[in-house]
């Protein structure tokens, strides 16, 4: 068995072939490339659900207008969450680093095509009963017990399948590099996605074993009983802060590729750039132990023993992930002086989507490290959820960022900027205010997290520590719309470039410094006419300045 399918997608039909077969070829597709936009397409969807689930319950927690019943809220609650981490951020990294990474090494296919696609109907299905269980009263503290079984099951689904093809990716990176491009020589944004998809392959098993743990205590309480209000302690970390870290690392990758780009310069220092990025893998070992933070007191009367049992743990699995992205944006940031030095940088909304995007990831890891400082006293409150969304939503923003840079590749158009330059502003702005104000009502004791029975909701509606807390609920409110018309407006510019509007890409329209711009916009099914061979990790850069632009 091989690991990759050696023979080309179907010819393609003539203009009049019908939408069912169009429909067909894209269902049993092997081409990467439409692999991974279908994640993405279906991520944009997520992201826009869970946006306007913001919106509406930003409603209720800011106003007295009860949208929603009592029975209702605590499982829209949780859709919200769930859909943060598996119906936005995941299937959007996941997506781009299907659709890209073989590109960028030279391979003619990703590995294990077949694995991909399966794990991208598995992780699909599975969302849907997910969100169809909350919808019958099931999730945690549901009161169906089918439907809580449901919920169970259809996790356990999402995780297959999301392994599978994190799985797929993986082993693209590690299996079918082009001749002569060494592990030394990947593409930052490959190395990204391999980080990702190993701490993905780390922390979801632990995921699967807490859900099969739970579904099968509640089918017949073999030993823990802890009722449908329990689940929430074996589930709830795989939605928060650090787990998104983990579901984020790609987008950090993002940004390390486009900023070579931008300011037109080798990138220096590329291996302590890997090394940034797997500090922030580490996020993954903070999960095995199914637990949201490690917590540290920094009480002056605490033994020394017990200080630093307390303390490595925090630092280790809260503050790596940190130190991690300062490395990487302090290294993007040696690259753009020195292109400074040399000539005029090339500003792209690309390259703003990413670069503010991973900032906001940076902020939400900050936010991570903060919480777990029990004196601070924010654990339980709006904080966590502030942290999660400046995570989530900065990765959404750093993969917008990506599709625009890799549009030629995928489509063979060039998104004009005028289009896409305002949606940077907007889903900035939309990522700040969701988050900004959540974190300022930690502070102030709003309670928040993931609720596991009705009185957890009413203390996350209740606004009775300050008249002020309306205000902060409000402007989170006006940063889930915000974000939602972002993601709309961007899922619209999108279909336009899919059916052909937007410039026609040559083969290298940004100057890229990566193989993938030596083959045509679009690429071609199998990539590559010939399989190229690789002398440094910047290729196409080496022959540009040499006066031979593919």
């Amino acid at each position: 068995m091989t690991t990759i399918e050696t023979h080309a997608e179907a010819a393609k039909g003539s203009a009049l072939e019908s939408f069912v077969s169009g429909v067909a070829a894209w269902s049993v597709t092997t081409d990467h490339k439409r692999i991974g936009r279908i994640y993405v397409g279906f991520g944009l969807l997520g992201l826009l659900a869970v946006s306007v689930l913001g919106v509406l319950l930003g409603i209720e927690r800011a106003s007295e207008s009860e949208l929603f019943d009592s029975g209702s809220l605590l499982q829209i609650f949780q859709a919200q969450r769930v859909g943060l981490a598996f119906a936005g951020v995941i299937p959007l990294t996941l997506g781009l680093s299907i659709a890209v990474v073989p590109l960028q090494l030279g391979a003619r296919q990703i590995a294990y095509p077949r694995l991909a696609l399966t794990g991208c109907y598995m992780w699909l299905g599975g969302l849907a009963l997910t969100f169809a269980a909350l919808g019958r009263n099931g999730g945690v503290g549901g009161g169906d017990a089918t439907a809580v079984d449901l919920f169970l099951a259809a996790h356990g689904l999402m995780v297959v399948g999301l392994a599978a093809s994190a799985c797929s990716v993986a082993t693209s990176v590690l299996t079918t590099r082009a001749p002569g491009m060494t592990m030394r020589r990947v593409p930052l944004f490959s190395w990204s996605a391999l980080i990702g998809a190993l701490a993905m392959l780390i922390a979801l098993p632990v995921l699967l074993g807490a859900v099969i743990y739970a579904f099968v205590d509640h089918r017949i309480g073999i030993q823990a009983n802890f009722g449908t209000d329990g689940i929430g302690a074996w589930i709830a970390w795989a939605y928060s802060v650090p787990a998104v870290i983990v579901y984020a690392i790609p987008a950090v990758g993002v940004a390390a590729e486009l900023m070579p780009v931008t300011f037109r310069h080798r990138q220096p220092m590329r291996g302590s750039i890997f090394a940034g990025t797997a500090l922030v893998g580490v996020a993954a070992f903070a999960v095995v132990s199914m637990q949201r933070v490690h917590e540290v007191s920094l009480d002056k009367d605490q033994q020394f023993g017990d200080f630093v049992d307390d303390v490595l743990p925090f630092l280790i699995f809260a503050g790596l992930p940190v130190l991690g992205l300062l490395m990487v944006m302090a290294l993007g940031g040696l690259t753009a002086k020195s292109g400074l030095a040399d000539g005029r940088p090339r500003v792209t909304a690309g390259f703003l989507f990413a670069d503010l995007g991973v900032a906001m990831i940076l902020l939400g890891a900050v936010a991570n490290a903060a919480q777990a400082i029990t004196n601070l006293e924010l654990l339980g409150t709006t904080f966590e959820e502030g942290a999660t969304l400046l995570v989530v939503y900065g990765a959404a923003m750093a993969v917008f960022g990506g599709v625009l840079f890799w549009a030629p590749k995928l489509w063979g158009r060039v998104v004009p900027e005028l289009h896409s330059l305002p949606l940077v502003l907007l889903a900035l702005g939309g990522t700040v205010l969701a988050a900004g104000p959540l974190i300022i009502a930690g502070f102030l004791d709003q309670a928040g997290g993931l609720p596991v029975n009705d009185a957890d909701v009413a203390a996350m509606l209740s606004l009775d520590y300050d008249s002020s807390g309306e205000l902060w609920n409000w402007l989170s409110l006006i940063g889930h719309a915000l974000m939602a018309l972002a993601a709309l407006a961007f899922a619209g510019l999108m279909v336009k470039v899919f059916t052909g509007s937007g410039d026609t890409a040559e083969a290298n329209p940004y100057g890229g410094h990566t193989i993938e711009w030596s083959t045509t916009s679009p690429a071609p099914p199998d990539n590559y006419e010939f399989v190229p061979t690789v002398a440094s990790p910047s290729p196409v850069f080496d022959m540009t300045y040499e006066g031979t632009r593919p």
